[in-house]
């Protein structure tokens, strides 16, 4: 059973329950009220409908006889009202208003609420034979306070993995049955379309296959994946981020957490499902600044094939009293909508920072921490969190504990054969994959460097480079580069000893063993 056709059978129940009211939250006003009919009849209801241009109708669009011009709001209340009163010979009808919203709100709403209002109380006691239901279709969940006590809101779900495996076997029939010969085979591609379709509208879905088919004569997960995008983009609480080419090999060294993080890979597939693998939460990733946890948040993205998301916890607080707060559920909403995805949390510490200072942000970032724990618990989506903070004192335990993440990786200074790995990473950036470079001769130069100190040094080297009649850049230039630059090791040298302290039994290691141990450099003291 679909989660369409679970809450349907809710709908059911309540009307045969007599309730007056039901406020249903959606904008697919068309799939919904197809599921709506089918909750109707199953409650021994007659489905109708109602909007301002078309009046009271038939679900095949007739116009409903016996109700004359009921185009007005007011009107089609009374016309309900009237059919309620009578005591026998008439229809059990549901009726769908599809525009009454709009109608309850402003200074000149007073007589439609009324109306409203006095229906809502009269409806639960009329005989079974004249029974009246109202379904108000509404784009959100802002009913009006005089109709709190005697509405019942319903959040209509998005298509899941089952219904939009439907819209896309129809898609794909029919264009296989129109053009034979031009459509391509799905070649096992079905999962990945139905994935990347997950979180649009049935609409969406539709409308984005029928797209893919017209352009490439195939189905496209790539081309459907982006058109989530805009969903996001018109949601405002989230940012859109385009993942980084080449995935987690653009990341220099840390690679016994990239190990780790391709591993999770094949929890998505649909062998790991029938196999009963968990879908991965997320990673913590904690350490000193600059030397590849944000990287490796917009590389896990690639790597994974789904949509990045910069959740920003800051960017969601408003000077008005509770918008925060709907800011902060919104975006929930969004990424269980989104379905597969890279949740990022930069710098999480200072987005919680009022959570356990006693900031004076009116609650919003308890707020925001309790949506991370609450998320961390008991999602329900396959969204991926990466965290990234660089000072772990400030952050609550109950954040820390087993179980809010799949894992907690300390990231720390580079080793020397990390040194050489970011630099080959940076220089292949640059278009400078082949170029001959000491690149030893480099690590050892830029000994207590962070990541991004190192990659750095390549455009800078390359500035050098260009100045000196646009020669092609060499080791030389890269040391005179790094001669400049203080060290993230010397500058944060207690702050780091601090850190590698705390977590020396917190935290897994993102680095694998090295067989050389730098001394005197006051960067890693290993004992191998």
């Amino acid at each position: 059973m679909t989660k369409s056709q679970k809450v349907a059978a809710d709908i059911t129940a309540l009307l045969r329950a007599r309730n007056p009211l039901l406020w249903i939250v959606t904008r697919e006003e068309a799939r919904v009220e197809g599921y709506l009919v089918e909750a109707a009849g199953a409650a021994k209801y007659i489905a109708r409908t109602w909007d301002v241009a078309a009046g009271a109708c038939e679900i095949g669009g007739n116009p409903v006889r016996g109700f004359g011009d009921t185009q007005d709001p007011g009107a089609i209340l009374q016309a309900i009202s009237t059919v309620a009163s009578r005591t026998s010979g008439e229809e059990r009808v549901a009726w769908i208003l599809r525009d009454l919203p709009v109608w309850l709100q402003g200074p000149g709403a007073a007589a439609t609420l009324r109306s409203l209002r006095n229906l809502t109380r009269k409806l639960p006691g009329v005989p079974r034979n004249s029974s009246q239901a109202v379904i108000i279709l509404s784009p959100n969940g802002d009913v009006p306070p005089e109709l709190a006590g005697s509405a019942t809101v319903i959040e209509w779900p998005l298509p899941d993995r089952e219904e939009i495996g439907a819209l896309l076997d129809a898609a794909y029939g029919a264009a296989l049955s129109a053009a034979p010969d031009k459509i391509k085979p799905l070649n096992g591609l079905r999962d990945a379309a139905i994935d990347a379709a997950v979180g649009l509208s049935g609409e969406e879905a539709q409308a984005c296959y029928a797209k893919s088919i017209v352009q490439s004569y195939c189905i496209d997960p790539l081309l459907i994946a982006q058109e989530k995008k805009r969903v996001v983009t018109r949601e405002k609480v989230l940012e859109w981020i385009d993942p980084i080419p080449g995935g987690l090999d653009a990341v220099g060294g840390l690679d016994a957490m990239k190990v780790w993080l391709k591993q999770r890979t094949l929890a998505y597939s649909p062998q790991a499902r029938a196999y009963g693998l968990p879908a991965p939460k997320g990673v913590l990733l904690v350490g000193v600044p600059g030397c590849g946890k944000s990287l490796t948040a917009k590389a896990v993205a690639t790597a994974y094939g789904v949509p990045l998301l910069r959740f920003d916890i800051g960017a969601l607080k408003s000077k008005f009293v509770g918008e925060s707060e709907g800011n902060i559920r919104k975006a929930r909403a969004v990424v269980e909508a989104i379905g597969r995805c890279v949740v990022w949390i930069d710098e999480l510490e200072k987005a919680l920072q009022g959570a356990t200072s006693g900031s004076s942000d009116g609650g919003v970032s308890s707020d925001a921490l309790g949506f991370i724990l609450s998320w961390m618990q008991d999602r329900t989506s396959e969204a991926f969190f990466v965290a990234t903070a660089n000072d772990v004192s400030v952050l609550p335990p109950e954040l820390l504990r087993k179980g809010r993440w799949d894992e907690l990786f300390f990231v720390d200074l580079p080793t020397p054969t990390e040194r050489v790995s970011v630099l080959s990473a940076a220089l292949a950036a640059h278009g400078r994959r082949t170029t001959p470079i000491n690149k030893e001769a480099v690590s050892k130069a830029t000994s207590g460097f962070a990541g991004a100190e190192i990659a750095a040094l390549v455009p800078e080297a390359l500035f050098a480079a260009f100045a000196d009649d646009g020669r092609e850049v060499t080791t030389e230039d890269l040391i005179n580069a790094a001669a400049n630059v203080v060290p993230l090791g010397k500058t944060m040298s207690e702050k780091i000893g601090k850190l590698r302290e705390w977590a020396k039994e917190r935290a897994r290691p993102a680095t694998a063993k090295v067989a050389i141990t730098e001394v005197g450099s006051n960067v890693r003291a290993l004992d191998l």
